[in-house]
């Protein structure tokens, strides 16, 4: 590396310390906030396209402090902002600063309040995008760690949770390295995009320094249509199969990391798969009615299984083993054969569209951010993604990026903060 980079990174890591010391200090309703006018930049930060005019989802504020993140087993926002950085400080100690800088900026945008004054010689402290004052706007911020980050920088190595790696390419993948991977994970959501765009900023602003962004993709949620499970860019329901987390028993089956030979500071984290995935609409949009059908095992309208009549029933695999009503090589039945076997294999599936306009060939660039959580990343993501290897579905769709990261435990109260178990 050359003295001039040297030097930058230099400046970088005490610009975010200077940050850190002055933005942080306060929290809460008059903590310092912060965001100028930092951009953030990677191989695309494209905007995502605004869902229409509709009644957000899950509006309600989550409390931030709790034993896990809120935005895991929250309800999918309107808006979300998937984000990788590369963590550029120097040692455990700035480290530290910086996940406590995430947190502290994570609390006062979640509860909302009113922007430290910083006097009229200094810049504000706050973009103003939302007005004089952050609003509560059912903000959620979950961070996780990628497998680079327990490497030999930070002294980490013996703390990695025991199944977090780099996420391989499967058998159907074409994978783009500038959009892989990460040290760091932080998803954004919110009903509204300036929400999300502001606390982006805010959060640019005062880690600048300690973290750079390797890849950014922005996404969001229609809304049902008519009614029930939001539609992807295929035109189908997106989510409709999703295990009852909110149910302690299940979720302690498949979802939460506790006790066991995970590292005692997993507890209350999850693994966090993203995968970035492109639609080739054009070329979808030329199959037929039936043929989509059959490939997805659901009606199109309804999102009801081939053999039910609503969204919501449960396909009955074993009246059907032949797979004359729903196919054998359906995306449902791969996804989950609904067999004793196969039923500690479910995860928690959520999935945001997005639209980075055209190609160089002129081709709509629309697909998924498919976000899923899960307590064990072999039981659950990769057998799943085994079994859909070579569905029909796989020439219309092209994954080119994503990552496994592991999500933080959750912050317990405002002594506590992000990545404390880990680091302490």
């Amino acid at each position: 590396m050359s003295d001039t980079r040297d030097a930058a990174g230099e400046l970088r890591r005490r610009g975010f310390l200077r940050g850190a010391a002055l933005g942080v200090g306060t929290v809460g309703a008059v903590a310092g906030a912060g965001a100028a006018t930092a951009a953030l930049t990677g191989p695309s930060a494209h905007a995502a396209t605004p869902a229409p005019a509709a009644t957000p989802v899950a509006a309600q504020d989550a409390p931030f402090h709790g034993e896990h993140q809120a935005g895991i087993i929250r309800p999918v926002q309107q808006a979300t902002a998937f984000l990788a950085f590369d963590v550029t400080a120097a040692d455990r100690r700035e480290l530290t600063e910086l996940l406590h800088t995430v947190t502290d900026r994570a609390r006062f945008l979640t509860a909302g309040g009113t922007p430290q004054a910083l006097g009229i010689t200094a810049p504000p402290s706050d973009s103003g995008t939302l007005g004089p004052q952050v609003p509560r706007d059912g903000l959620s911020v979950t961070v996780g760690a990628g497998a680079s980050l327990f490497d030999d920088r930070f002294g980490l190595k013996d703390r990695k949770p025991l199944r977090l790696k780099a996420m391989p390419a499967f058998e159907d993948d074409d994978l783009d390295p500038a959009w892989c991977h990460g040290d760091l994970s932080l998803q954004l959501s919110a009903p509204h995009q300036d929400t999300v765009l502001h606390a982006l900023r805010d959060i640019a602003r005062h880690t600048r320094g300690g973290m750079q962004v390797r890849w950014r993709l922005d996404g969001f949620t229609s809304p049902p249509r008519p009614s029930g499970t939001p539609r992807n860019h295929l035109g189908f329901k997106d989510g409709t199969g999703n295990p009852d987390v909110g149910d302690p028993a299940t979720a302690g089956k498949l979802l939460w990391v506790g006790d066991g030979a995970e590292p005692a500071w997993t507890t209350g984290g999850t693994y966090q798969v993203v995968r970035l995935i492109r639609m080739l609409v054009e070329f979808w949009d030329r199959v037929s009615i039936t043929e989509q059908e059959r490939m997805f095992g659901r009606a199109k309208d309804t999102g009801a299984p081939l053999d039910g009549s609503r969204e919501f029933d449960t396909p009955q695999f074993a009246q059907d083993p032949m797979g004359d009503v729903i196919p054998l090589d359906s995306h449902i039945r791969k996804a989950n054969p609904r067999t004793a076997d196969t039923a500690g294999s479910r995860l928690l599936r959520r999935g945001y569209n997005y639209d980075r306009g055209m190609d160089g060939n002129g081709n709509l660039d629309v697909g998924l951010i498919f976000v899923c959580y899960q307590q064990d990343l072999e039981r659950q993501f990769e057998t799943v993604q085994k079994r859909l290897a070579g569905e029909p579905l796989v020439d219309y769709i092209t994954p080119f990026g994503g990552g496994y990261f592991f999500a933080l435990p959750g912050v317990r109260d405002r002594g506590d903060w992000l990545g404390r178990s880990l680091l302490a």
